[in-house]
C-alpha cells in the first residue's frame, strides 16, 4: 500500500514493501496502473519515496501526530491480503511505542484497527482526514494490534527522501556501556 504526498506524482510507501522490488506498480483506486520508481528509501525509519509519472494527482493532507491522544479515533488504509483498498477503523491504543524490533528508530502509534499483510505503506489517518502515521508493522502474536510510523516522523524524511534520496541524521559517534571490573581494570 501506499499514499500520494503530493499532486505531481510522489507517492510514500514502506521500505520494506519495495526494498526487493524489480518493477513496481502503483494501482490507484480508480483502477488506473502507473509504473513508479524509487526515489529513495530510509531503512531506519522504514519508509520509501516513489515517483510516478503523472500529475494533478489527488494529494493527502498530513495532520499532525503530536495532537493524537490515546482514544482518538483512526482509520487504516490499505489492500490486505490483495483483495482492494479497504479501510479498518479503531482507536489508537498508545503512542510512543519502542522496542518492537523493525526499526531503528522506533517511536510508533499503536492501534486497534485491522492492519494485516498488505497494509504497510498505507495511511492512518484521523477523522479529518488527515494522514497521521504510516502503516508499519503488526503484531503477529495478537489481534488487531497494529503500529504506523507518526506523522510527525514523516515530514523530515520524506522532503530528505524527495530531495535527496537518502536521510542524513547526525552521530555524536558515543555509545553507553556498564562498568564493568575488567573494564575498569
Amino acid at each position: 500500500s501506499g499514499v500520494i504526498v503530493s499532486a505531481n506524482g510522489f507517492v510514500l510507501t514502506n521500505h520494506h514493501v519495495v526494498e526487493a522490488a524489480d518493477e513496481i506498480e502503483v494501482a490507484r483506486a480508480d483502477g488506473k496502473k502507473l509504473l513508479a520508481k524509487v526515489v529513495g528509501n530510509d531503512p531506519e525509519t522504514d519508509l520509501a519515496v516513489l515517483r510516478v509519472n503523472a500529475e494533478n494527482l489527488p494529494a493527502i493532507t498530513f495532520g499532525s501526530s503530536d495532537a493524537l491522544r490515546v482514544g482518538d479515533v483512526v482509520l487504516a488504509i490499505g489492500n490486505p491480503f490483495g483483495v482492494g483498498q479497504t479501510v479498518t477503523g479503531g482507536i489508537v491504543s498508545a503512542l510512543g511505542r519502542t522496542g518492537l524490533g523493525n526499526n531503528t528508530f522506533e517511536n510508533f502509534i499503536q492501534t486497534d484497527a485491522a492492519i494485516n499483510r498488505g497494509n504497510s505503506g498505507g495511511p492512518l489517518v484521523n477523522l479529518a482526514g488527515e494522514v497521521v502515521g504510516i502503516n508499519t508493522a503488526m503484531n503477529y502474536g495478537a489481534e488487531n494490534n497494529g503500529f504506523s510510523v507518526p506523522a510527525n516522523t514523516l515530514a523530515a524524511t520524506v522532503d530528505q527522501l524527495k530531495a535527496t534520496g537518502k536521510v542524513r541524521r547526525g552521530y555524536l559517534g558515543v555509545s553507553i556501556t556498564n562498568l564493568d571490573r575488567d573494564m575498569a581494570e
